[in-house]
């Protein structure tokens, strides 16, 4: 087995990077000691980037075993691994990051460095990290991941050398599933073309029947808005969704973090915090507080882009192209909207998406941006 098999449509990144690893020209470029992984969301980049950690701190190109578990449980003592759960990664974790990239190697060859959503340091933290990448160890390799280089300020992108992805086929995606979760074929191709090759999001959705069904459910009320009060309470709807799967997917890891600070204290789950021990505590409170603002945004994000899928499907059906929907499951429904609808008011509809997603990332409330949005689907 290859540390390479799971990276799924990406033959030229993953060509470059194992000839990199392996010490092969490649295009008459070699190692180098900074890396920038870019490409859209569900793309792989991190998968990637783990990948090519474990072929360059493994005896051999391709990853041994022993390397491959240590890199899967983050466990490998040359391996540094920076990420956030939060909106922004903090200052002090790309110290502590950079302060511990000037470590020598301990039983490879190198000392890796991955840093997920590079994207999300704002600029004084991006400057800390630029100073790493300006004088770096022989013996370190950095390893950033970021949706796009423009995410990424010029000085720092100069420093490295970029790997682009692409967004997967959803044939791809579902013989993933296949081979790697042993979904069913048929429920694998769906998974992945309603999660529009997202990797993450179509296995959830291969291995959540709940998740499916909540999905074609929301899209098919959007679909019925009427009116103002259907587009208000929708956009409520909407954003009590996405909290519910954002608190689904931290909830346990919070109540797991909590009760490891309270051992770490000498407290008891359960029993009284002393007024001296309790800053620790408050600050796992307000870290997880940020974790579940950016894992409601994320979901609502989510919700958004299956929403553009929707419009996108309507437009096409519109302009009387029937081939390649993404909701097959909704086509029905569809079609009706379609002749009460116009071609404009579709791309109206689309537009508002695009700015509610922009304004949710720009910090404005999500029912409100929900709400703007919601009101140009009403027919």
């Amino acid at each position: 087995m290859s540390v390479w098999d799971e990276i799924v449509g990406q033959p030229e990144a993953v060509a470059t990077l194992r000839a990199a690893a392996g010490g092969t020209a490649d295009g008459g470029n070699t190692m180098t000691h900074a890396w920038l992984i870019t490409g859209p969301p569900g793309s792989g980049r991190s998968n990637l980037a783990y990948a090519f950690a474990t072929a360059l701190l493994s005896t051999h190109v391709d990853g041994d075993p022993d390397t491959i578990a240590q890199v899967t449980a983050r466990s490998h003592p040359d391996l540094t691994a920076l990420s956030t759960t939060a909106m922004t990664i903090k200052i002090e974790d790309v110290r502590e990051t950079v302060r511990r990239s000037y470590y020598a190697p301990s039983i490879s060859r190198y000392r890796v460095v991955i840093v997920e959503d590079a994207d999300r340091m704002i600029e004084r933290t991006s400057n800390t990290l630029l100073k790493a990448l300006e004088e770096p160890p022989a013996e370190t390799v950095w390893i950033l991941c970021a949706p796009s280089e423009a995410d990424l300020l010029p000085t720092i992108r100069s420093r490295v050398r970029s790997v682009r992805l692409r967004t997967p086929s959803v044939a791809d995606i579902a013989e993933l599933l296949h081979t790697r979760d042993g979904i069913d074929r048929d429920l694998a191709e769906q998974s992945a073309r309603l999660a529009q090759s997202h990797i993450g999001m179509a296995r959830r959705l291969a291995t959540d029947a709940d998740a499916r069904a909540r999905r074609e459910d929301t899209l098919r009320s959007v679909l019925d808005i009427r009116d103002v009060s259907d587009a208000v309470v929708m956009a409520q709807r909407l954003v009590d969704i996405a909290g519910a799967d954002a608190k689904a997917y931290t909830g346990e890891r919070d109540e797991q973090e909590r009760e490891r600070v309270l051992r770490s204290l000498g407290v008891e789950p359960g029993g009284t915090i002393p007024p001296a021990l309790r800053a620790p505590l408050r600050d796992l409170e307000n870290d997880q507080k940020r974790r579940a603002k950016r894992g409601l945004i994320d979901g609502v994000d989510r919700i958004l882009t299956d929403l553009l899928s929707l419009y996108r499907d309507l437009l096409m059906q519109q302009l009387g192209r029937v081939e390649g929907l993404i909701n097959t499951e909704l086509v029905r429904e569809i079609r009706e909207v379609a002749q009460s609808s116009t071609p404009e008011t579709t791309l109206q509809t689309m537009e508002a998406i695009r700015e509610a997603r922009e304004r949710i990332g720009a910090n404005i409330t999500p029912t409100l941006a929900l709400e703007a949005m919601l009101v140009t689907a009403i027919r």
